[in-house]
């Protein structure tokens, strides 16, 4: 071979070496030995290196420290967690639990619960407004819940059709956007008025469950289980710009903006990795295999981090996996 050959050779080797690698590369195991049920949601301690995962069907909250890449707690008490929020200031964690209907506080240095805000049914899942310095819980039949959580008070209640489910806050307006699969529908919020501005069908494309934002191009990106498809909407109207096959029963999903990907965590055993190429075009790059019933994730743009979830059920046990965007 000659020089000019393998000079041509070893710069494509890079490339090729690229072309073959997943887009999620796996680098550890966090085992959660003791943990039955499934999950649902996680928070993140940045400062701290904490990770916080709702362990509904274990009524734990597990707390896990990624620097040592091992569990450091395993909060009892809880009653059906569903959603989970940290705030850094005070060291604080919520947790909603669906089953009792309470907002438990917790200490974040010794995990005791400092107060729990009751009456709210379902509660499901949480968010904040950092501007506001205000939580949004979602919970019972259709309702949200304005929460000021450094005073620990309930401030108002906005009605929704039906139990949300995944929602978002965008950063550039004082909207909030719904997931309310009941109703087969998103609720589009004005969070400074407090009132419903819009309602989005969903009757093509239903059992609308997991959601992101990409407030850059305007879209919502929507899981739905009714089929089983990625779901994009124009963020101005709630007009569908296009839809996507994805594997079964999905129940998270993440824009990673710097990628433009998205990473949706499916029950049926699977990562879908979703190219963004326009924001109207959209391929799947690789479908990772997982584990049954490991549907529950959480992408950290900060850590450039990917969790999965996944359950105890057969001979697998439960698990933490952590994952590198290529």
């Amino acid at each position: 071979m000659t020089k000019a050959a393998l000079l041509v050779l070893a710069l494509a080797l890079p490339t090729l070496r690229a072309a073959d690698s997943p887009p999620l590369q796996q680098l550890q195991i966090i085992p959660l030995p003791g943990v039955k049920g499934r999950f649902d949601h996680f928070a993140l301690d940045l400062k701290g290196r904490r990770l916080f995962v709702a362990a509904l069907g274990n009524h734990t909250l597990e707390v896990i420290d990624l620097a040592a890449a091992k569990r450091i707690q395993s909060v009892s008490g809880m009653s059906k967690p569903t959603g989970v929020l940290y705030l850094p200031d005070p060291d604080r964690i919520l947790v909603a639990n669906g089953d009792d209907g309470t907002l438990k506080i917790i200490d974040g240095a010794t995990y005791k619960v400092r107060q729990s805000l009751p009456d709210l049914p379902d509660a499901d899942n949480l968010r904040f407004d950092p501007a506001a310095k205000l939580a949004w819980l979602g919970y019972d039949d259709g309702a949200m819940a304005l929460i000021d959580a450094p005073a620990h008070k309930l401030l108002a209640t906005i009605k929704l059709p039906g139990h949300p489910e995944s929602f978002q806050l965008e950063k550039q307006g004082p909207r909030i956007f719904v997931n309310v699969p009941d109703a087969k529908q998103v609720t589009v919020i004005d969070r400074e008025k407090r009132t419903t501005i819009a309602t989005w069908p969903m009757e093509k494309f239903q059992a609308n469950f997991p959601m992101a934002l990409d407030e850059t191009n305007r879209r919502l990106f929507i899981g739905c289980r009714k089929p089983a498809r990625l779901v994009v909407l124009d963020m101005a109207n709630g007009k569908t710009a296009t839809d996507l096959e994805i594997a079964c029963d999905t129940d998270d999903l993440f824009y990673d903006a710097k990628r433009k990907r998205l990473y949706i965590s499916c029950g049926q055993g699977f990562i879908d990795v979703v190219e963004q190429l326009s924001p109207d075009n959209y391929k799947r790059l690789n479908r990772i295999a997982t584990a049954p019933g490991a549907r529950t994730s959480f992408f950290s743009p900060d850590l450039d981090r990917y969790y999965l979830a996944v359950p105890d059920r057969g001979n697998q046990n439960a698990e933490l996996r952590c994952y590198q965007p290529e």
